[in-house]
């Protein structure tokens, strides 16, 4: 049995992985984290919300006990400083991570990363660069970290992008991307196969440290379960 916490679940990825906690057995609880309330209500899920998700001090107490974590809060470099960019996803994740660290050192704690981050955090990418130095901060603190890093994903189930330009793509040009599902599996995911691989990550602890797009899509079949 399992207790879950995910920040960033009104989200695309976030949505897909809390639809997936919602409908496994075995997670009993799903704590949701965000800056505003989510307009579904389910018996599993109870809501935190917080204007300031860089200082989780006042909330810290209510997140002992709990053995995952999905951190699928992101956004879009595009148009961003590099200082902001960081300050949104490096800063972020760690005022996240290092209290659940502390609170739970034997939680497994999966970071959605991108294909394409750049471990050394000195590559030409900005984005690459701040997604590394997350990585690589996550996987010194004392818990099980796992980065996943999804390229193309696909959402299914009604599940829609915040980002209205990549909503638009996905609406016009579904047929499309169903196809290079099929054709280009290690390129292509969907919302349901990143939230079934993480629990299948958060059930069997794995080795592996990073998880790129043709391991998440193996990790959803129902043998990886």
């Amino acid at each position: 049995m399992m207790r879950v916490i995910i920040f960033g679940a009104s989200g695309m990825v976030g949505q897909g992985a809390l639809r997936e906690c919602l409908l496994d057995p075995q997670v009993t609880e799903v704590l949701s984290v965000g800056r505003s309330p989510l307009a579904q209500s389910h018996a599993k899920l109870r809501q935190l919300t917080t204007p300031a998700l860089n200082d989780l001090s006042a909330l810290e107490p209510q997140f002992a006990g709990y053995d995952t974590c999905l951190f699928c809060l992101g956004v879009s470099s595009f148009g961003m400083s590099e200082a902001d960019y960081r300050a949104v996803t490096y800063d972020l994740t760690l005022a996240a991570a290092r209290p659940l660290a502390q609170l739970n050192p034997a939680m497994t704690f999966i970071y959605v990363s991108g294909a394409g981050t750049d471990s050394s955090e000195h590559g030409r990418s900005m984005w690459a660069r701040v997604k590394g130095a997350t990585e690589n901060a996550l996987l010194a603190l004392p818990f099980h970290a796992v980065m996943f890093r999804p390229g193309a994903i696909l959402p299914l189930h009604g599940i829609r992008s915040k980002t209205r330009a990549y909503h638009l793509l996905y609406t016009l040009f579904k047929p499309l991307w169903l196809g290079a599902l099929r054709l280009f599996p290690n390129q292509v995911t969907t919302t349901e196969r990143i939230g079934l691989a993480m629990l299948a990550v958060a059930r069997h602890t794995t080795p592996l440290l990073i998880i790129e797009q043709a391991e998440i899509n193996r990790l959803a079949l129902p043998s990886a379960v």
